[in-house]
């Protein structure tokens, strides 16, 4: 490392804080791939909260991106809660059957023993693995599912829509229990060592409820859980727009957001320069078939459109890049972004 070339840590707190790094920082969100490193399942890959640790640790090598990312994947929270996961040989797992099979099973919901969560745990071990090895030198990146999002996951979506429009009470008090799971959650990562956190908040995009609707209760739900989180949060719509809202999630008091390939990232760049950070906005889907020219151009169209006077990430659209995206992708990524994005 030469003497003007920044840390991982160096190069993303200039950029949170809207100082100019020596060049743009880029987070590659690798979950699946990790499985790939020991040639194993993706069911037996979650299972191991060190191989998780060191799989991370290995492609932050390779790549040289700027963060350890310690998702495992989004229905693990389900599983705390009393839920299931199904697996797949190459893809995220997905939730199982939800929790909630009437209205009335929310009025008898408990928070569940989140320290005592064995799944969770597994995230806590790999979240100390991470800090151990990386000290003060590259951001771990904890995750939590918003309290707004998860009911997709604990009671279906359609579901959860019936129970925002017609059952406001219940919906407070799912609310209400699911809030003090998510900061309980957070906190813990952030005990161990995450050092911001991932509020992933789907259902809060404007490609899934009408901005009005969002107002009334995406918004004030991450305000409330976002100020009691004890280190800075990134709200992430995985994949959904944001600009309708914008001006509120900024209002909630978290330092960055992660845009979708659908809105123009010069006009969301636009909105938070000087106040929140943003990441984004590449298209992982269509990363799947890339050519390294396709690579570098995307690379460098995003770059060209948010990264004047920092407070810009490069990052996948959806938080989770998907598994059939290729290691020569994954390399031309990097090489790109480090030729692009340079400010010195």
């Amino acid at each position: 490392m030469s003497s003007d070339e920044m840390t991982p840590m160096e190069r993303v707190s200039a950029t949170l804080g809207h100082e100019v790094p020596d060049r743009v920082p880029f987070f590659l969100l690798l979950t699946t791939h990790g499985a790939d490193e020991f040639n194993v399942s993706i069911e037996k890959y979650f299972s191991n909260p060190e191989m998780v640790a060191e799989a991370q640790i290995r492609m932050q090598q390779k790549y040289g991106h700027d963060c350890y990312y310690a998702f495992y994947y989004a229905s693990l929270e389900a599983e705390a809660w009393g839920g299931n996961s199904i697996f797949y040989p190459d893809a995220p797992p997905n939730s199982g059957r939800p929790i909630i099979d009437h209205f009335e099973d929310i009025h008898s919901l408990e928070v569940p023993d989140v320290a005592g969560s064995a799944i969770l745990k597994n995230v806590l071990r790999t979240i100390e693995v991470l800090k151990q090895n990386s000290g003060n030198d590259i951001p771990i990146i904890g995750v939590v599912m918003s309290p707004f999002s998860l009911p997709t996951m604990q009671m279906g979506f359609g579901p959860y829509l019936d129970l925002i429009y017609d059952e406001p009470e219940a919906f407070r008090e799912l609310m209400n229990v699911n809030e003090e799971f998510c900061v309980q959650w957070a906190n813990l990562q952030v005990e161990a060592g995450a050092t911001a956190i991932c509020y992933f908040d789907p259902v809060s995009s404007s490609t899934m409820i009408p901005p009005e609707l969002y107002r009334r209760t995406g918004f004030k739900v991450a305000r409330k859980t976002i100020s009691q989180i004890k280190a800075p949060t990134v709200t992430h719509m995985a994949s959904g727009r944001c600009l309708p809202v914008i001006d509120d999630i900024m209002d909630t008091g978290t330092v960055a957001i992660s845009t979708s390939s659908l809105e123009p990232l010069s006009d969301i760049k636009a909105a938070c320069k000087g106040k929140v950070t943003v990441a984004g906005n590449l298209n992982g889907l269509e990363m799947r078939h890339w050519s390294p020219q396709e690579t570098e151009d995307n690379v460098r169209s995003a770059i060209e459109e948010a990264a004047d006077d920092g407070g810009f990430i490069l990052s996948d659209n959806h938080g989770d890049i998907p598994y059939g995206v290729s290691s020569e992708v994954l390399m031309d990524l990097s090489s790109s972004a480090i030729k692009w994005g340079q400010y010195r």
